[in-house]
């Protein structure tokens, strides 16, 4: 293998690969970049085992074609302290180190034949395609990604669920205490499919979709998931199981209804919670005829904080409580300026939804479970 590359470039695809690379990996050899270099076309390819990815570049100054693997984090490590400037790599059949070389200097890193590398899994005959914008696919990761749970015993939950339907695509996350829905209604397929999407996959999708404009090509089985844009190929094991019947625990008769802006909620919410109880996290809401008051205390320490928020409220009055990081973290991820929070009571789950004009393509949905009031 022997070829010339521009190193800003080169460290570009290194960093955006390297964030599959595990920090405890059970085979050596993953701790590797995978290099393949074939008719002018270089491929980087990182693994886990469990997700793949893949980036790509044209190479116009190639002496020979080859496959070699080079430690990730020593190679990363030694691009970034170069400026822009061309790059030599060059490897021999004996040699187990490939030799950097530039203006004005040279070095020898380790390498090893890429016979060993482990191969990207392969999609079965009858998987599903469909392609979606990438601004929607990371609108889609940024709106849910936040609500999978960390749960060993209950693994489906720990990912994002894709609601494929033919009228539209449903992005679905949660950790049994707070869920989120994300419908894209100008997505959609010729058949219903589903799969689940893990968390970490996801993560990798939403730092690199930030930069890319075009659609994502998406194929997925049973078992696995291919994700192809620009010069990327991101390919992971999907979560097996059933995921819940989400749908049936959106309540549908919330009377009761707040309409308040968000950031002004937001804001309240955080500096009162400063004064929660440490382990409960509560903060009370009470509601009452266009007024909200926020209250928490923690009776541990004496401490207590309460805040009042003019509003828009119809309905009954009531005390509720919520966990106030469930609360905070749901109010952040919004895009909206004003939301609308509908209660049945105050032991039934809360919806938050958007007030006002939105995207007619896109719907928002946050259901968060409420906490016992003590007296």
């Amino acid at each position: 293998m022997k070829f010339v590359v521009s190193s800003t470039e080169l460290l570009a695809r290194l960093l955006s690969v390297s964030r599959v690379i595990s920090s405890k990996n059970t085979i050596p050899i993953l701790d590797n970049f995978l290099f393949v270099l074939k008719e002018g076309y270089l491929s980087i390819t990182a693994s886990d085992l469990e997700t793949s990815l893949k980036a790509g570049m044209t190479i116009e100054n190639v002496v020979e074609d080859g496959e070699i693997t080079i430690p990730a984090r020593l190679l990363v490590d030694s691009l970034k302290e170069f400026p822009d400037q061309p790059l030599e790599f060059k490897t021999n059949d004996i040699s187990s180190l490939i030799e950097i070389t530039w203006a004005n200097g040279n070095s020898k890193l380790p390498c090893t034949l890429a016979d060993d590398y482990p191969s990207i899994a392969a999609l079965s005959d009858d998987s599903t395609e469909i392609s979606i914008p990438s601004s929607a696919l990371l609108e889609g990761i940024n709106r849910t990604l936040y609500a999978t749970a960390e749960e060993e015993l209950r693994p489906v939950m720990n990912g994002v669920f894709f609601d494929i339907g033919t009228e539209e695509t449903t992005l679905v996350a949660s950790d049994a205490h707070k869920l989120v829905c994300y419908t894209r209604h100008d997505i959609m397929s010729a058949q219903k499919s589903s799969f689940i999407l893990p968390k970490k996959p996801a993560s990798i999708l939403k730092n690199i979709l930030t930069k890319i404009d075009q659609e994502v090509k998406m194929r997925f089985d049973i078992k696995n998931a291919y994700f192809e844009f620009e010069s990327f190929v991101l390919v992971c094991r999907l979560v097996e199981g059933n995921y819940p019947a989400y749908r049936s625990v959106i309540p549908k008769n919330n009377q009761n209804k707040l309409v308040i802006n968000r950031q002004d909620f937001l804001n309240s919410t955080k500096r009162v919670a400063v004064c929660s109880n440490q382990a409960s996290s509560q903060v009370k809401l009470k509601l009452s005829y266009n007024q909200l008051v926020i209250s928490a205390q923690d009776l541990d320490f004496s401490i207590s904080a309460h805040e009042r928020l003019s509003c828009q409220y119809e309905g009954d009055s009531m005390e509720i409580g919520f966990k106030s990081t469930f609360l905070i973290e749901i109010l952040n991820n919004l895009p909206y300026t004003d939301i609308s929070l509908e209660l049945a009571d105050p032991t039934r789950a809360a919806l938050i939804l958007p007030n006002g004009q939105t995207d007619p393509n896109e719907d928002i949905l946050a259901l968060i479970m409420p906490m016992m009031v003590s007296a």
